[in-house]
Parts: C-alpha cells; structure tokens; sequence
C-alpha cells in the first residue's frame, strides 16, 4: 500500500475536499477537525467511500493517521436503516475490497437500490472497491487502528454469514417441511426442492424492482405455507386429517374455549398472543430471509447461475433414476404438490356443497306420519348416550384391550344380574381424535357430515332426526344432558329437545377435571334427581353426551357410592389426587393408559346407572363419537366406535334380530360395521309399523358415508 498518502487516479479530483469527519468522542481532542460533507455523485455513494478512503490515507502525520484509522473504514461505520440489514454482504472477501464492498452496500444500498440507477450497483462496487485498495485500505482488517479492536470487522462479517446462513436454512427448512409428524425426520431436509431452482432462476432474470416484488411475495407466501404445513401437523396429530382451508377457521374458536376450560381465561389469552407473535415473526423473517439471499444472488450473479442450472440438473437426474435417501426421495417438489393439493380441496369443498344439498333433499322419513313412528317403543324410557372418544381401539389395542375388557365383561354380567340383555357392534364414524358434533349429527341425521361446512348446513336446516322422531310423535318428552356444555347451545332445537341440562343446571360444586367441566357420575346421579326419577305423563326420550373421557384424561375422576355424590364437593380430593396432565402428556404411553382408566370410569358411570335406576321399560342405546387421537391409536387406526342397545324387554332386541350384532356389550373383531349415517334409518325402519326381521342385512347405505365390511376395513 502507498505509504506517501497518494491517492488513486479515480478519485484525484476529491483530493481538495476538506477533511474527513473524525468522531468527537474516539478523536484525539488536539487532532480534531470539523465535519465537511465529501462531493458525490448521483448513485456513486461507493465512489464517495472510496473518496473517504483515499483521502484518509494522505501523509498527514500519526494524529490524522488515527483518525483516518478512526473514520476510514467503511465497514465499521453505522448502517443506515434498510428494510434487510446489511444483506449480501456475506460472500465479499476479507480485506480491503471487502470492506469497501460493504460500505457500498450499507450507504448507498448498492446491489438492489443502485442497480436501479442504470446499473450503478456494480460499477459503484468496483470503484469503491478500488479507492479502498489503493486509499486507506491498510486500516481494514490491522489488529488495531484508532483505538478500536481489530477483531471487530472480523466478528462483524463472521455474524454476516451466519446471519445469511440462517436466512438459507430458514427457506430451505419451509420448502422442504413435511406436513405430518411422523414425516418430520432428517432424511426429509437431504432433499432438492424444485421450487428453489425455479425460484432462484426467477430471481435471477427479474429487472430490479419486479425482483424485490417477486422476493417479498415469495417470501410472505412461503410463510404462509409454512404455517399452513404446522397446521396440518396439528390436525393430522388429532383429527388425522389435514386442515382445510375453507372450513375449518372456526375451529379456533373451539380451540380457544378447549384451552381456557383447560388453563383458564389467562392461560388461554396467553396462548392466543403467543400463536399470533410466532405467526408474524415467521412471516417477517421468512420475508427478510428471501431477499437477503436474492441481494446475494444477484451480487454473485455468475456463480448463483452456475449453481442454479447445477441444482436443476441434478434434480432432474435424481428424478429420473428415482434416487431416494432413507426411503425419501432426493428431488423433492412437496410445496408445489402441497399447493396444487389444498387448490383441489377447496374446489372440492364447493362442489361437496351442492352435493351435500342433493343428499339432505332426500329422506324417506321426512313425512312419515306420527303414529307411524317408534310404534315398536311406544311406553318406553329410551336413552341415547355417547361416551367420548370410545373407540374400536379401547377393546383392541394389546395396550388396553384386556382391562377395558374384563371392564366390559364384569358390566355386562352385572346388567344380565339385574334382568338386561345387550347386543353389539361397531359403527364408522365420519370424524377421528376430535370434532365430536360431527359424529353427533350424523348419527341423528343421517346424512354423512364429515366438515364444519356440513354440519352448519344441516343444524341450520329442518332435518328430520332420529331424536326429533320421539318429539313429533307427542308421546315422548325429550330432554338432553349436555355436561360439557358451558355457554348457549341452539342446536338443541335442531335435535327436537323440550329441555337442556348444561353444566350451569345441575347443581355441581366440585372441581372440573381439566377439560371437563362435571364428572359423569355426577351427571347421571343430577339427571336422575332433576328429570329422569320424576313421575310423569309420558316416557322420556334423553340424549346424553358423557365427557369425563375426553382429553386430556387427566385427573380421572373414579366411582364413589351414588349416596356419596351430594353436590360435587367430595370430587375436590380426588381431584387434588389426580395426575398432572403436563407430566402425563410427556409419554405416549402414559397417555394411553390415562385414556383406558377414563373410558373403564365412563362406561362403569353409564352402566351401574342403568343398574341401579333403569326400569322395565328402560332402553339404553350407548356409542362412542370418535376414536381418541393418534398418540393413543397410532398412525394406521380405522374410524370404528363400538355401539350397544340394552333392554329388559326382549322385544326390543328381537326387532333387531336381523341386524347380526353380537350378544354382550363387547363386539368381537368380526361384528359388522355400519356406516353411523345408516344407523338413524334402520333404528326408525326396526322400531316402525313393519319391522320385519330388521330390514337391510349388512347395513350399508347409497350415496352416503362409506360403505364397511364386517371386519371394519372400508371397501
């Protein structure tokens, strides 16, 4: 370097400017000068850095060789703020072309802002380039200069590359995401997504500003996507279905009320602030991240080609040869089949609406005059009653089948003790870990509703349901017990009830059990006193959804003496004893075993209340909604709930003599399986004027819900 403060031949002309600005708070107080503005051109701000640079290395004695060292390199001076800090920056090598390179970048915005200016990036890169090497270059890169640690632009362009790393891990990681956990392995992150190649090609032939456009849409929309994906982990894991973009936004609203019934009211706003703060910050830095690598591309165009036509080269031959890394394939495109997915959903769910209007405009029931309906129960006292998340796997799975049925078997003899007799078998259930109104509608409906789009239409809707069968009738009352319900529940007219008992109408004073607001004891102990053990003109017709087995089964209540129920205060110990569902939910199997001891309670509840308060006349139709989430199941489980009918009339069972259910409240393997929209027509068929031997064999139904074999497999 020139020691005599020679300037470079390109920036003589700046050589009459006055000196150089020189921090008053690191300058030698005897050496200090004014600050002067240096002359710049239009879009040459890195012709101006190079001025500095080269004015800074004049002879000038050792006092404005501290300064120069002070104020003269460019890369230490402050950035000036730009919507991506310093992006770009990374790839410029040490020394002092780097460091001019970089306060071309940080003043002017070369690279993007000045390519704008005609071209000006580039050519105000060189120039400030070459005004460093031949200017004041020696002060980059010492050990000391002016007093400052020399480790400092070291450190400052090492925190560049990891910074620029991150960016590129952070948009390979949103391309590359499985939407499933089971998915989500390493193998899945050694792949080529084709949306990189095509992208980074994009980028690369964009004029400037349609490029920094094209950048932040990309970026935003692959953060959407990305939050899309989590999404889809979160339904897969307890729904065992994707989301759907159209119809499952209210949904959120059933999660907000789940988590403050669970955690409370601060708990629950919490948790919302929390999710929302994640959601933007992954769409800002998803957002920053692309256009700092796009600023890098187009600084090191030649090279970003030469990688981009490699990469899809390379992809395009591990396609053709099927080349695959632990089972995963090296050339990935997941996003744009992902896309191209969700863009078919939603087409499919408008469709699935003028479908579903078709199949709700058909019912044979519709205009069956009263006195022809439930002929076969008239006097009778029927109950219909689902347990939560009873599910095939509760009997089946080796985890828990033999203590659910030595359970199920122990109830049934007690039943047959007291003069009832079962019969069983399995339904398919259109919903799976979750939406339990799903499986609620169907079953009373008759009409598949698999989504929230359906269910709105049909509770909003005059459609005949099995329940609102009893209510035409006039012969029955009808009265539903709705224990997880905490607020307004209009759909009680749609299900044809007199009268609702919601947790806020039967006197509890015990504690909930995490989500649960009542115990299910409790429940069936307060229904007897309020409305089933009342003298009264007619029979009783109840629908009762019992809740003590819904997640996150922890604590479980357990049975006390029906004597001993009172008010609900005795649940305070045996809450206060219970498990913590935090430390319960730390082991998937440790959650099964909480999900078996909650469905033995449920069903030892439901069981010894027919026990000790059903009558002669009494009927009890009890089903589960849904199967519990996979972390129970496991990732290939079938949608099948068991159901059973008990009475001690055996008319009742012999009008269902032709449906081939089996003898006890546990269905074996080969017990038929019907779809649970087929359930509402046959139950109606059987219990009509012609009852026949049952009406409709093997129970599988048209145009409806899926058809099932008998050993529960969908065809």
């Amino acid at each position: 370097m020139p020691s005599d403060g020679a300037a470079h031949p390109e920036t003589a002309h700046l050589e009459t400017a006055p000196p150089e600005t020189v921090d008053p708070e690191t300058a030698d107080p005897g050496t200090a000068r004014p600050e002067t503005a240096l002359p710049e051109r239009e879009g040459d701000t890195d012709g101006r850095d190079g001025a500095v640079l080269a004015t800074a290395g004049k002879g000038k004695g050792s006092a404005d060789a501290k300064n120069a060292g002070e104020a003269g390199p460019v890369g230490d001076r402050p950035e000036e703020p730009s919507g991506v800090a310093d992006a770009g920056t990374d790839d410029v090598p040490e020394g002092s072309a780097g460091a001019a390179g970089d306060g071309a970048e940080e003043s002017g915005g070369a690279g993007d802002g000045a390519e704008e200016s005609g071209g000006a990036g580039e050519g105000a890169e060189e120039r400030g380039t070459r005004a460093g090497s031949d200017g004041s270059g020696d002060g980059i890169g010492q050990e000391s200069g002016g007093g400052r640690p020399g480790g400092r632009p070291v450190a400052a362009r090492a925190l560049r590359w990891v910074t620029t790393g991150l960016a590129g891990a952070l948009v390979l990681c949103a391309l590359l995401l499985p939407n499933q956990l089971p998915r989500l392995t390493p193998g899945a992150f050694f792949r080529i997504p084709v949306e990189a190649v095509f992208g980074a090609a994009l980028l690369l032939v964009l004029p400037p500003r349609a490029r920094r456009v094209t950048a932040v849409l990309g970026g935003v929309g692959l953060g959407l996507l990305t939050v899309l994906n989590l999404l889809d982990m979160g339904f897969h894991s307890v729904l065992d279905r994707p989301f759907d973009l159209i119809l499952d936004w209210i949904l959120f609203d059933d999660a907000e009320a789940y988590l403050r019934d669970s955690v409370g009211q601060a708990g629950a706003i919490g948790a919302v602030i929390g999710v929302v703060l994640l959601v933007l910050a992954l769409l800002v830095l998803m957002t920053l991240s692309v256009l700092r690598l796009t600023r890098l591309m187009v600084r090191h165009s030649a090279a970003a080609t030469r990688t981009t036509l490699v990469l899809g080269t390379v992809w395009v031959i591990c396609t053709a040869l099927g080349l695959q890394i632990a089972g995963v394939p090296v050339a990935a495109k997941a996003t744009v089949a992902r896309v191209d997915d969700r863009v078919d959903r939603v087409r499919a769910g408008i469709r699935d609406e003028r479908q579903f209007a078709k199949e709700a405009a058909a019912d044979r029931f519709r205009r069956t005059p009263a006195d022809q309906l439930l002929t076969g129960l008239r006097g009778k006292d029927v109950i219909f009653a689902f347990i939560e998340s009873y599910g095939r796997s509760a009997i089946e799975d080796p985890r828990m089948a033999r203590q659910v049925g030595d359970v199920l078997e122990k109830r049934n003899s007690a039943l047959r003790a007291a003069g009832f007799h079962s019969r069983s078998a399995f339904l398919h259930s259109p919903t799976f870990g979750g939406g339990s109104w799903l499986a609620h509608s169907t079953f009373n409906s008759g009409l598949w509703i698999k989504n929230q789009q359906r269910y709105r239409s049909v509770t909003s809707s005059d459609r005949f349901t099995l329940t609102g069968a009893f209510r035409r009738t006039n012969a029955w009352r009808t009265a539903g017990l709705m224990p997880g319900v905490t607020r307004a529940w209009p759909e009680g007219k749609f299900y044809g009830l007199d009268h609702v008992y919601d947790s806020r109408d039967i006197g509890y004073r015990g504690p909930k059990f995490s989500w649960s607001p009542v115990p299910d004891q409790y429940s069936l102990k307060a229904f007897e006193r309020l409305e089933h053990g009342k003298k009264r003109s007619k029979p009783l017709m109840t629908e009762a959804i019992l809740v003590s087995s819904h997640q996150p089964w922890a604590p479980i209540p357990k049975m006390i003496g029906w004597d001993e129920v009172g008010d609900g205060s005795v649940y305070k110990a045996i809450n206060k004893a219970g498990k913590d569902p935090e430390e319960v939910w730390k082991n998937p199997d440790h959650v099964a075993n909480e999900y078996r001891r909650s469905i033995q309670y449920s069903v030892t509840s439901l069981t010894e209340y027919l026990e000790k308060y059903g009558k002669d006349n009494t009927v009890l139709v009890f089903l589960g909604d849904h199967q519990p989430v996979p972390m129970v199941t496991g990732d290939h489980a079938n949608r099948d709930v068991p159901i059973s009918i008990v009475a001690r009339d055996p008319a009742v069972l012999d009008r269902i003599s032709g449906w081939g259910w089996q003898e006890g409240l546990k269905p074996s393997p080969k017990a038929p399986v019907w779809p649970m929209d087929s359930f509402r027509d046959r139950f109606l068929t059987a219990y009509g004027p012609q009852h026949g031997s049952g009406h409709g064999g093997n129970g599988a139904k048209h145009g409806s819900g899926p058809a099932a074999s008998a050993s529960g497999k969908k065809r």
